[in-house]
């Protein structure tokens, strides 16, 4: 039965080839999330859809199976076209979200799991040891002290408050662990991101800033395909990056507090810092159990300062109202000609 089935490789741009993978999914209760790239399909000698599974960055995403073939082994055989993709385009460490029903499927594929939440959603990657790996390897850059500060932080672009936000956790701790969310914005790169921070916060001599790593899970990746609650998404993005912060991050650099702005304009973000409260302190196990500081978010001109009031004043080249939000450092950054450039390219895309 699995003789009459080849493979092919489709890009995300060949609109014919993407509609019918679509209505396919969509008969399997499955969308595309936008990140998605590439498709490895499996079709039959009579042209008929029989599975399918998509390539998003690191992720794995949209895998589906014909329900008359699942059990037949072609799902297995779909996983090793899909990840051997993943490889020829570079990409090793591999992810997956998935449903706790499909775990078997996916171990069996190769995936281990790395974080689970409730009945509704399991994180997988294509080791057993990466993430401890990593932790060993944090665990170099431990500083001892009685109190240390932990903090995560996109910054697209750094600001002002980004700034009182680290000098403030530098002032209170005797160490601060500063993680870069690693992704690729239509505004500003990772690397220009890391540069940002980096150049904003050489003044203080206790911060280390550490590169982003696969294991903080960003929003722009975390799929939606299998799940259409918003507030369930939210639930779940919050839940598997607060575990893996907790169980792995924490320990390995002994971080004591987990430092946070107030966030009075975004509902996912002020989430997010609520569920923080469940994940690294009432609800932790009490080895991992840390104190949540939420700062005041600092105002210029009665209003909070944030990222997105920057962009919005980018956009409307107000070039005098952004010095006023953000350190020097990032002002120089930002009107430098590669971020131009690369602005430039965005806003043409």
């Amino acid at each position: 039965m699995l003789d009459e089935i080849s493979f092919s490789r489709v890009p995300i741009t060949n609109r014919y080839k993407i509609d019918k993978i679509q209505t396919f999914l969509a008969h399997n209760g499955l969308d595309i999330d936008e990140d998605v790239e590439y498709f490895v399909i499996g079709k039959h000698i009579s042209g008929q859809i029989l599975a399918c599974g998509a390539i998003a960055g690191k992720v794995l995403k949209s895998i589906a199976i014909e329900k008359t073939y699942r059990g037949s082994g072609l799902s297995l055989t779909l996983m090793t076209e899909l990840t051997n993709f993943a490889y020829e385009l570079g990409r090793y460490n591999l992810f997956l979200f998935t449903k706790p029903q499909n775990f078997n499927l996916f171990r069996q594929s190769g995936f281990f799991p790395l974080a689970q939440v409730d009945d509704a959603m399991i994180l997988m990657e294509n080791s057993p040891n990466r993430f401890q790996s990593y932790c060993q390897q944090l665990k170099l850059m431990k500083v001892a002290g009685e109190r240390i500060g932990g903090m995560i932080m996109n910054a697209n672009p750094f600001t002002l408050g980004h700034q009182y936000l680290v000098e403030k956790a530098c002032a209170e701790c005797d160490w601060v662990h500063l993680f870069v969310v690693r992704e690729e914005g239509k505004d500003f790169s990772y690397l220009e991101r890391l540069s940002m921070i980096r150049a904003g916060t050489q003044h203080l001599k206790n911060v280390t800033v550490h590169p982003g790593s696969d294991y903080m899970i960003s929003r722009a990746t975390f799929p939606t395909y299998f799940i259409k609650d918003q507030k369930k998404i939210n639930y779940c993005h919050a839940a598997l990056d607060l575990q893996l912060f907790r169980d792995g991050i924490v320990p390995a650099l002994g971080i004591t507090h987990r430092y946070v702005g107030t966030e009075p304009l975004c509902p996912v973000t002020n989430h997010y810092n609520e569920s923080m409260h469940c994940w690294l302190a009432s609800g932790a196990c009490r080895s991992n159990r840390i104190e949540i500081v939420e700062v005041p978010r600092k105002a210029i001109d009665g209003e909070p300062v944030s990222a997105s009031r920057v962009r919005r004043l980018l956009s409307q080249q107000q070039d005098e109202l952004v010095a006023k939000l953000v350190p020097k450092t990032t002002y120089k950054i930002l009107f430098s000609d590669d971020v131009q450039y690369h602005r430039a390219k965005s806003v043409a895309a």
